[in-house]
């Protein structure tokens, strides 16, 4: 059912460990569980199993149970084994797993949302339930008694969510490309601020609440630190997939992010290093180096007699240039340009190799994910894709 993978030794590569593989359809949720050689699965054809590690090496459900509707999400927490899956019609279904994982007794039904949930996290410092759902709202839940404690309509659907329990703060992204961050009080919250870095919607969100830092991934395939501790305002562009980001996650002891994209690409960025933010493109009518006019400069094409020219802007400075000042292209990793971008060319000469130097790794997971879980405790990688199968993957070569 599960088929082992015997790990060849590669020097700085994440190496595969195992691959479950007797899934229906695509596994939508997926989480390790820690010291337990285990991992808990729900699926878009309505089961969730939860498999354990044999003495074969191979992963067979030790629970295996089929819902009335499909599970879009969930959260485990193994302190207190609690499962809490958010469904296609709304619901909030929770379940408490066994200690020695082989029995799931149901708990508590929260009728959270009128449409699909999108991500639930369980709070236990404050036994809250969060979740949101393609209704557009954002509700919290008291875990002991059940009852909805309040919630926020958000202008469109939210597709992340994280929570920092020192502030009470709640991050969420949105179809439309924002994170709004709101302060969460029993009974009520309220807005603290938003703020828009991606073209694309948020499709993943990560806080680090050590160097109180967010990450944001998004379907334009990049990936932002917000500081929202440090340098407040400070935003960090990063540029290393081809495809739409669909999870992130954070080894804070290392200060790595991992993050995993539609076409099966995974970076691991390094966060101990001082990043630059990216510069503002800046406007004009004419070219900033050789002042030829843009096609839009209809006077000063007139008056110089010129064809007016495509305007580009230098990543490094963000200067308006035309195409024959700006010919170069160049990585800038501490600017999180881990590919070749558009430079002019005062710029390209003021990189030096020492700059270029890659500030990511980059690897195949051969397949193209939808969703990821990274367990620091044993530094094993989880990633499930559209292939319907989910592959274990030890981080300790890259994540150390």
């Amino acid at each position: 059912m599960a088929a082992e993978i015997q790990p060849q030794p590669q020097a700085r590569k994440p190496c595969l460990l195992s691959k479950i593989e007797a899934l229906q359809d695509v596994v939508s949720s997926a989480v390790i569980i820690p010291k337990e050689d285990g991992v808990i699965s729900v699926s878009e054809d309505r089961t969730i199993r939860v498999w354990l590690k044999r003495d074969s090496g191979q992963y067979w459900p030790s629970v295996y149970q089929t819902l009335s509707s499909s599970c879009s999400c969930m959260a485990f927490n193994p302190e207190t084994r609690r499962l809490s899956m958010g469904m296609d019609t709304g619901s909030v279904c929770e379940f408490i797993l066994s200690e020695d994982y082989n029995k799931m007794t149901p708990a508590r039904t929260y009728q959270a949302h009128q449409g699909r949930v999108t991500v639930v996290l369980f709070v236990l410092e404050m036994e809250w339930l969060l979740s949101t759902g393609q209704d557009k709202n954002f509700t919290w839940h008291c875990s002991e008694s059940g009852q909805q404690l309040g919630t926020y309509r958000t202008s469109t659907w939210v597709s992340g969510l994280q929570f920092d329990v020192e502030t009470r703060h709640a991050f969420v992204g949105d179809q439309s490309g924002q994170v709004t961050i709101l302060k969460l009080e029993q009974d009520n919250c309220s807005l603290v601020t938003t703020f828009k870095g991606h073209t694309g919607n948020v499709t993943a969100l990560c806080w680090d609440p050590v160097q109180r830092v967010l990450f944001s991934g998004s379907s334009d395939h990049s990936i932002i630190m917000w500081d929202i501790g440090g340098r407040k305002g400070t935003a960090i562009e990063l540029q290393g997939h081809n495809d739409k980001v669909q999870g992130l996650c954070y080894a804070s002891h290392t200060r790595q992010l991992i993050s995993g994209s539609s076409d099966g690409g995974i970076v691991i960025w390094n966060m101990d290093v001082t990043r630059q933010e990216t510069p503002e493109w800046l406007d004009s009518d004419s070219c900033q180096k050789c002042e030829q006019p843009f096609f839009w400069n209809f006077k000063q094409m007139w008056d110089s007699k010129k064809i007016g020219l495509r305007q580009h802007h230098c990543r490094k400075c963000g200067q308006a240039v035309c195409g024959k000042c700006s010919s170069k292209r160049s990585t800038i990793p501490l600017m999180g340009f881990e590919f070749e971008v558009r430079v002019c060319d005062s710029c390209y000469e003021s990189i030096t190799d020492e700059d270029r130097a890659p500030t990511a790794t980059f690897h195949d997971s051969k397949h193209s994910i939808v969703y990821m879980h990274y367990e620091p405790t044993t530094g094993n990688l989880l990633t499930s894709g559209t292939d319907k199968v989910v592959k274990l993957w030890d981080m300790t070569p890259v994540v150390s």
